[in-house]
């Protein structure tokens, strides 16, 4: 499944990130003693940008625990013990009805540490474009892209939608290959400003050609989902981590600051990289549940988020459906997901979020999905039974 960073940069290559220079390489091929570290610490390895927490926290009060979550699973017996072992996970969340029912944590994360998001990022960019408006920066989801990223006039981007492009569904050509090296995934991050000094991003893309009529195809392009925060930016004449710490993380009630990482131009990188804490992914998720609602104002408009969350076009993987960056589960719940195992899942009948972050020894594989859906699968029976 396709939900890779794809977002290429130097980083330190050896098994200690801070003890060697940096070299050319990869956030998708660390080591898993990188990974226990480096995504705890992005931030001393990348730049970032702030997000700022405000005074009041909310609370998230202990329910009743949910002390095992025992099944039946490729027939032999499994507990939350054996699943965050097999998908490497460094910390699990369940909040019921408001209250925490299950906190855990592995691969000496402390609850204070925060863990490096990938492309559940796309969620929360897509948020930050409700936001915006709400707040009168974007007139129409209707608008054309270009009214708001002109560099793109001339290009493929010409007639696309804002709504296709957060549906990705331009129909401009995209090749997502993580093997490939000359692919757009490993490319474009790493472009060069245009003539003009355009953002490098905005320059890779302008050069794509079309395949397809305008929201015609699905096609997964992170890509897009930088331009969905180059575009939120461009409207609100702010940065994204600014805006998300204005609109919700100061409002809402997050409990630590968290860091957004930068692309090359100095810009938060729309489809990847905010750290945060386990807790405040949960709170993010309760505030998606909540009607998008913090500090006693209506920061997403109801019908955005109802849109956002909700299918709008059949994705190409299995039944999953996709909305406004959100991948969509039939019966109303919808997750952001991210690779290598992290994810907010939210079932709004169920009044349920349920947080993983893990360290994956694959980006995206199929078997470590399937692995996570029988664990949340067998929560939710167990909460049933309590």
């Amino acid at each position: 499944m396709r939900f890779v960073l794809a977002f290429v940069l130097a980083v330190f290559a050896t098994s200690a990130l801070a003890a060697e220079p940096p070299v050319l390489g990869s956030i998708l091929f660390w080591t898993p003693a990188q990974q226990q570290t480096g995504y705890r610490t992005i931030d001393k390895i990348y730049p970032t940008r702030k997000i700022t927490h405000g005074a009041k926290v909310y609370p998230l009060p202990k329910g009743t625990p949910l002390k095992d979550v025992s099944y039946d699973f490729q027939g032999a017996k499994w507990n939350t013990a054996k699943f965050m072992a097999a998908n490497q996970v460094s910390g699990l969340l369940v909040i019921k009805d408001g209250k925490v029912v299950l906190e855990r944590y592995g691969k000496g994360r402390k609850n204070t540490d925060p863990w490096v998001s990938f492309s559940v990022s796309k969620s929360v960019t897509s948020t930050l474009l409700g936001a915006a408006i709400a707040d009168g920066h974007i007139k129409s989801l209707d608008a054309p892209v270009t009214d708001y990223i002109p560099e793109l006039k001339g290009s493929a981007y010409d007639g696309v939608t804002i709504r296709q492009l957060l549906t990705m569904t331009s129909g401009v050509k995209w090749n997502e290959d993580y093997s490939d090296p000359k692919s757009d995934a490993a490319q474009f991050a790493v472009a060069k400003p245009g003539p003009n000094g355009e953002n490098p991003i905005v320059a890779y893309m302008a050069k794509l050609p079309r395949e397809a009529a305008p929201g015609t195809k699905f096609s997964y392009k992170t890509g897009e989902s930088d331009l969905v925060g180059i575009l939120v930016e461009n409207a609100t004449g702010k940065h994204l981590a600014d805006y998300l710490s204005e609109k919700i993380w100061s409002k809402f009630g997050m409990g630590s600051d968290a860091n957004w990482m930068l692309d090359q131009a100095g810009h938060e990188i729309g489809g990847c990289c905010i750290s945060m804490t386990l807790r405040d992914y949960g709170r993010f998720g309760l505030f998606i549940m909540g009607g998008g609602r913090a500090g006693g104002a209506q920061v997403v408009p109801p019908d955005y988020l109802a849109q956002a969350t909700a299918k709008q076009v059949q994705s190409d993987f299995g039944p999953l459906g996709y909305g406004y960056q959100w991948w969509i589960h039939d019966g109303g719940v919808f997750e952001a997901i991210g690779v290598f195992g992290q994810s907010i899942y939210i079932d709004p009948a169920e009044h349920l979020v349920i947080v993983t972050n893990s360290m994956w020894p694959e980006a995206d594989a199929t078997k470590y999905y399937i692995v996570h859906g029988a664990y949340i699968a067998a929560v939710k029976k167990a909460l049933h039974k309590g």
